[in-house]
C-alpha cells in the first residue's frame, strides 16, 4: 500500500491544532523523567529523534521543524518517501529540518519556536530533556532508550497534541491492516524470527542483534512470529540491542529466520563462515537482507511507513520462513 490510499486509512486532515478541546487541558504525560504539563492546546509543534513528526503527519498536523532522515533518505532531501507524500497529501512544504547527525540541534529546535516538542520514540539523556524542557513542554518515551513501540509513540505524541481518541482510531486503523497482510502469509506462523544488526562481513567474531526491547522486534509479534528464547534469554532490561560472541552463537538455534542488513555478501560470509554456517536459518538460507531503501527503513515500523511498507516486507519475511521448511 502507498500513502495515495491514505484516504482510507487515515481520518480527514484536522484542519488545526485547534480541533483539541480547550476542556482537555491542562495536560500531564508521566515518561521516564517525571511528569510533564501540557497548559493548553499546543499550537506549534515540533519534534526531535526517529519518526516522531509520524503522528502529527498522520493526524493532519505539520511540524513547526523535525529532525531530517538520516538513513533511508535516497535522494537526500531529509525526508523519507513517506513523509514527502504525506506532505503533498496535506498540500503542506517541508518545514525546517534539524540535523541530528552530530545530537540534537538545540538551537534549530528553539528558533522553531514550539510550544510542545515530541519525544516518544528517542533516545534523550537526561541533560537533553532538561535542555528541551527549557524550550517548550517535552513528552520523552516511558520506560528506556529507543524501546517506545509504535503504538506507544502514537498513543504518547497524539496525548501531547490532546488528540487522544484520533491516536486510539489511527492504531486501531493500522492494526486492522497489519492483521490482514499477516494473515495472507501463513508461512509465518509458528515461526520465530531474530533480527541483527549491521555486520562486519570481515568479522564475524562477534554477533551484534536488536534485543527484544527494539520497536523492530517487537514488530515480528505483529505479523504473527515468535520471540526465540535464546533472544528473550540474552535481553537485558532498558537496552534495545545486545551482543555475543561467536563461539556462543548456537544458542540461537531456535531462530527460524533471520533479518538483518546486508547483502549478497553478507550472505555468502555467513554462509562460509565455520560457526555461523550452522546455524539452522543460515544452512536454511532462511535470511532477510535488508538495504537502506524504503522497505529496510519500514522494517522500523512508524505511523506512516507501515502502509507504505508493509506488503513488501510481509513477503519477504514469508518467502524467508518458506525457505526454512
Amino acid at each position: 500500500m502507498r500513502l495515495s490510499s491514505l484516504a482510507i486509512l487515515l481520518p480527514a486532515a484536522l484542519s488545526s491544532l485547534a480541533a483539541a478541546p480547550a476542556a482537555a487541558f491542562p495536560i500531564q504525560i508521566e515518561h521516564a523523567f517525571g511528569t510533564t504539563v501540557i497548559p493548553a492546546p499546543p499550537q506549534r509543534v515540533a519534534t526531535v529523534a526517529w519518526a516522531n513528526h509520524e503522528v502529527p503527519l498522520a493526524l493532519g498536523i505539520v511540524p513547526v521543524g523535525f529532525a531530517a532522515a538520516g538513513f533511508g533518505d535516497e535522494d537526500g532531501d531529509g525526508l523519507l518517501p513517506w513523509v514527502k507524500a504525506r506532505l503533498d497529501e496535506l498540500g503542506a512544504e517541508a518545514p525546517p529540518l534539524f540535523d541530528e547527525g552530530d545530537g540534537i540541534d538545540f538551537e534549530a529546535v528553539a528558533a522553531s519556536a514550539p510550544d510542545v516538542i515530541l519525544a516518544a520514540y528517542s533516545g534523550l539523556s537526561r541533560a537533553d530533556y532538561d535542555t528541551l524542557s527549557r524550550i517548550a513542554p517535552v513528552v520523552a518515551y516511558p520506560d528506556s532508550p529507543w524501546s517506545t513501540d509504535w503504538r506507544e509513540m502514537i498513543a504518547l505524541n497524539a496525548a501531547g497534541l490532546g488528540l487522544e481518541a484520533e491516536g486510539a482510531a489511527l492504531i486501531a486503523r493500522l492494526e486492522a491492516q497489519i492483521a490482514e497482510t499477516a494473515s495472507a502469509h501463513p508461512a509465518l506462523e509458528g515461526k520465530s524470527a531474530m533480527f541483527i544488526t549491521h555486520l562486519d562481513t570481515t568479522n564475524l567474531s562477534v554477533m551484534r542483534f536488536y534485543s527484544a526491547n527494539d520497536t523492530r522486534v517487537k514488530f515480528f509479534a505483529d505479523l504473527g512470529l515468535a520471540m526465540p528464547q535464546s533472544v528473550r534469554a540474552a535481553t537485558r532490561p532498558g537496552q534495545y540491542a545486545g551482543e555475543v560472541s561467536a563461539e556462543l552463537i548456537d544458542s540461537f538455534d531456535d531462530v527460524d529466520i533471520f533479518v538483518t542488513y546486508g547483502g549478497p555478501d553478507l550472505r555468502a560470509a555467513l554462509r562460509a563462515d565455520p560457526l555461523a554456517r550452522h546455524m539452522p536459518a543460515v544452512e536454511k538460507d532462511a535470511l532477510v537482507m535488508l538495504g537502506s531503501d524504503a522497505v529496510g527503513t519500514g522494517a522500523n515500523p512508524t505511523p506512516l511507513s507501515i502502509p507504505w511498507v508493509l506488503d513488501a516486507y510481509v513477503g519477504l519475511l514469508a518467502e524467508a520462513a518458506r525457505a526454512g521448511e
